[in-house]
């Protein structure tokens, strides 16, 4: 067959492969290239049928139409041009480039050192140049047709206020689960089936937070020990979802299931990572955006263009204050909201989204950009604020509509239960909201997005079961991962036969749960948490992809899934724990407060009180009464107490229009010794009250 371009010029706005109907459009960013080709390839990918020079240019966009070619062809690009590495410039039309629009891909990276638009090995190193053809062993893209059936599918827009979320991993959630069919199992269809879905239902979640599902690389590194990548963050492709979690060639795949969440009453949010590729530094391959523009994908050196700029810790740094660079995220961000149906977005290492040359500009390019997108500024929006370069570190930085992942929430919280002296305070703090950190700027109180544990870390069980990191697996003689976990083991290291310590463990992830779900904020809970379930120490299991991560069903502890539901079914009734405004504590109706705190005699905290360093036990009045007085709804009150410390019994305080407090929820099964708003306390426990209402 022979194909050649359509002698008709004119320019479709979109980049990438768009099928039209009646032929293919192609079209791609490079302001520095000389000539870029287009190569169309076999069914199989493995033989190049056509080389094609894109004839149009217009700026910096290169493109073509082909009439009469169909969804379903597999091409790549190759980039002509100077290659001078000292100056940044590494053209080098031997490799073959992925489309960085491509919707879909087809094969898998094959590592091989013809990857290298340098020869490796070489004495000049990345200043050397490799004339092998790449095109044997890299993934192509696939051109589209964007037809689907969603069925009337709507995006769900719930409130933050009414948003738990659960962050998980395609096929940590799946590959063991024995009620998922096998065959789906590790896939997006396995993730929405039915047993997934009524569990997370059942708990009462109402968003997925789901690990990278944009297509990405396993580092050669890590092939050659024998592992590959789990997690995801090593981004290739910003629009085509992970082969791996296929089960056939069709991405038609992902949009079943995001409808079937969102019939299911779940919205979707997707971690995505814009800050890097899995290119590397200098020294690693030329595989799309290094080999068609690397001085504008991504930022270079400033001492030296040769090199890279890291503040990820990657290699390298995605050049985002580059308008084709920004428009191409943007793209990517409209394309999964409009055509793939997302409800929002978890930004990883997001700070690096804000470096203006190179420092953290909260009113930067990118964050303008998506607050002035009347798409994207409607979607859920969730920045990791924080990367590795100076002045990275960024939590309550954000401008709204961000919500940002709270790491203090996570620190203060396995402080506080640990027993560590000094935390009443700070505990206080985190279950208000973090106001120090969130409440500027006109943010709401539903701006931090209050966690436990996460993907990156120890599984919440193993907060309780480890004093040290157990990364032996990994293969880098345990020494990368954190070592500051705030954790403790309670007189074991790992799993034991101890009644007695398994029974405080218990206890102790159940006043956790409790307390993330009874705080000001968005809740967000690591999937297996409420199983119980552990990576036996592994707090880095980002190369592990078998059974050291994925969920163990068989082991799940139900009565803890119950509690859990419990939690969430309480929050749910409550108003009052899930506030769209900062509390202030000012008296606002009839004496009433929003927010209120108490010592063990009925008294309010002082500041003295606050400055114990032995206090590990308050109590917190919380009250909607603000909405009451804007928007005359229904009045809502609860008391809960946070107790670390011994048994202990606490009088309730007497406030205006309440008679008497009915405790409804407690992390230790008792009954109730009350005597004149006198209630007992179990050592380590958290209890609420409501209350009763005076005739």
């Amino acid at each position: 067959m022979t194909f050649s371009f359509s002698p008709l010029a004119f320019m479709k706005p979109e980049l990438g492969a768009e099928f039209t109907g009646e032929g293919t459009h192609f079209a791609v960013f490079s302001a520095h290239a000389e000539k870029i080709e287009l190569c169309l390839f076999s069914e199989d990918g493995k033989s190049e049928i056509a080389r094609l020079a894109l004839p149009h240019r217009e700026g910096d966009i290169w493109s073509g139409y082909i009439e009469g070619l169909r969804p379903g062809t597999i091409y790549g690009y190759r980039a002509h041009g100077a290659y001078r590495p000292e100056e940044g410039l590494r053209f080098n039309p031997n490799k073959l480039l992925l489309d960085p629009y491509a919707k879909q891909l087809h094969g898998d990276l094959i590592w091989d050192d013809a990857l290298y638009g340098y020869t490796v090995g070489d004495d000049n190193g990345d200043l050397s140049f490799d004339e092998r053809d790449s095109a044997p062993f890299m993934m192509k893209g696939v051109v589209q047709d964007p037809a689907f059936d969603w069925d009337g599918d709507e995006a769900i827009r719930r409130p933050w206020t009414d948003t738990i979320i659960y962050e998980a991993h395609v096929r940590g959630m799946t590959m063991l689960n024995p009620h998922v069919p096998e065959h789906l199992r590790g896939t997006f269809l396995g993730m929405c089936s039915q047993p997934i879905l009524d569990h997370l239902t059942r708990l009462g979640i109402t968003a997925i937070e789901l690990l990278p599902v944009q297509s990405f690389v396993d580092d050669r590194y890590l092939i050659e020990k024998g592992l590959r990548n789990y997690w995801g963050y090593q981004p290739i492709g910003f629009f085509a979802p992970q082969p791996r979690f296929m089960s056939s060639a069709h991405i038609t795949e992902f949009k079943t299931m995001v409808r079937r969440f969102h019939a299911a009453g779940i919205e979707v949010i997707m971690d995505v990572v814009y800050n890097h590729t899995a290119e590397g530094s200098e020294l690693g391959p030329t595989l799309s955006y290094r080999g068609l523009d690397n001085l504008s994908y991504y930022r270079a050196s400033p001492e030296n263009p040769r090199h890279t700029f890291d503040t990820t810790g990657t290699g390298n740094t995605l050049n985002a204050s580059h308008p084709m660079v920004l428009r191409m995220v943007l793209d990517s961000l409209r394309y999964w909201v409009g055509t793939m149906h997302i409800d929002g977005f978890r930004f990883d290492l997001a700070s690096t989204l804000g470096r203006e040359n190179p420092d953290f500009d909260r009113e930067g390019t990118f964050f303008n950009a998506i607050r002035q997108d009347p798409i994207l500024s409607g979607v859920k929006l969730i920045a990791e604020p924080w990367d590795i370069g100076s002045g990275g570190y960024q939590v309550g930085g954000f401008p709204p509509p961000f919500r940002e992942w709270n790491d203090k929430y996570r620190d203060t919280t396995r402080c506080f239960w640990k027993q560590d002296g000094g935390q009443a305070a700070d505990m206080a703090a985190r279950v208000a909201g973090s106001s120090v950190q969130f409440n500027h700027s006109g943010r709401t109180a539903s701006s931090s997005v209050n966690l436990l544990s996460a993907h990156d870390g120890f599984t919440l069980h193993d907060v309780v079961s480890y004093n040290e990191k157990h990364n032996e697996a990994n293969g880098e003689d345990n020494r990368d991962g954190h070592s500051n976990n705030h954790s403790y083991n309670m007189g074991a290291e790992g799993e034991t036969d101890d009644a007695a310590i398994n029974a405080r463990r218990i206890l102790r992830v159940k006043n956790m749960i409790a307390s993330l779900f009874l705080s000001q904020g968005v809740p967000m809970l690591l999937g297996g948490d409420e199983l119980g379930n552990s990576q036996n120490g592994n707090n880095n299991a980002y190369c592990q992809d078998n059974e050291i991560s994925w969920i163990n069903w068989d082991q799940a502890n139900t009565a803890l899934i119950d509690f859990t539901r419990a939690i969430i079914t309480l929050r749910k009734a409550h108003p009052a724990l899930r506030q769209e405004q900062f509390l202030t504590g000012e008296e606002l109706l009839e004496g009433k407060k929003d927010i209120a705190w108490f010592r063990q005699d009925g008294q309010p905290m002082e500041d003295g009180d606050w400055q114990d360093g032995e206090r590990r036990l308050f109590g917190c009045y919380l009250s909607n009464i603000r909405d009451v007085v804007q928007f005359e709804v229904e009045e809502d009150a609860v008391f809960c107490v946070f107790n670390a410390g011994g048994d202990d019994t606490i009088t309730l305080p007497a406030l205006p229009g309440i008679e008497g407090w009915t405790r409804i929820f407690d992390t230790r099964e008792r009954e109730d010794a009350e005597d004149d708003n006198r209630f007992t306390l179990s050592e380590t426990s958290i209890a609420v009250f409501v209350p009763e209402k005076a005739n």
